[in-house]
């Protein structure tokens, strides 16, 4: 694929992913517990050889627009903020070496079931974490938001994987 079409796709999937997250999953609590943020998906499927500088500036971007429309000033842009940052880590840690990356963008198909996953989780939890625990700002409800964290955690990775396998599904 051509950079202009890389470049083109990738801006599509921010805005679509902003427009969902805002219009219809931010209005989706399922007992109170559980908040999917899908959005998040665009840093997850962004290039491996992106420049550090540039994956911070489009999280940024990405964590402001859903803020602006939610009005939670900051939450969404210090988690996708923390997301962008541990996503070099996470993927060195999980990786055996730069060779072992296939293709130039962290997917299912590419890198398979078992690093995808980890790689999801990881920066999922990151996300939620950092989301979560400036939400509620005291540790005074530690346990309820450990379990908001987990559930949201757990049905935004179920929207991760179920888009990795409509959208890009695997060869035989």
């Amino acid at each position: 694929m051509t950079t202009s079409k890389v470049i083109f796709y990738n801006i599509l999937r921010f805005f679509l992913l902003i427009l969902l997250q805002v219009f219809i999953l931010n209005n989706i609590y399922l007992g109170g517990f559980i908040n999917p943020y899908f959005y998040i998906y665009f840093i997850l499927l962004l290039p491996f050889e992106i420049p550090g500088g540039l994956l911070l500036l489009l999280a940024f971007l990405l964590g402001a627009g859903v803020d602006i429309f939610s009005n939670t000033p900051g939450l969404n842009i210090s988690a996708c903020l923390a997301m962008a940052y541990a996503r070099p880590f996470v993927i060195r840690w999980i990786s055996s070496g730069p060779d072992s990356l296939v293709g130039n963008n962290p997917s299912l198909k590419n890198q398979g079931l078992k690093w995808f996953l980890y790689y999801a989780i990881s920066l999922i939890l990151v996300h939620h974490f950092v989301l979560f625990y400036l939400e509620a700002f005291r540790f005074a409800e530690f346990f309820r938001t450990f379990i908001r964290m987990i559930l949201s955690g757990t049905f935004t990775l179920l929207l991760v994987m179920i888009s990795e396998y409509l959208l890009y599904p695997r060869e035989k």
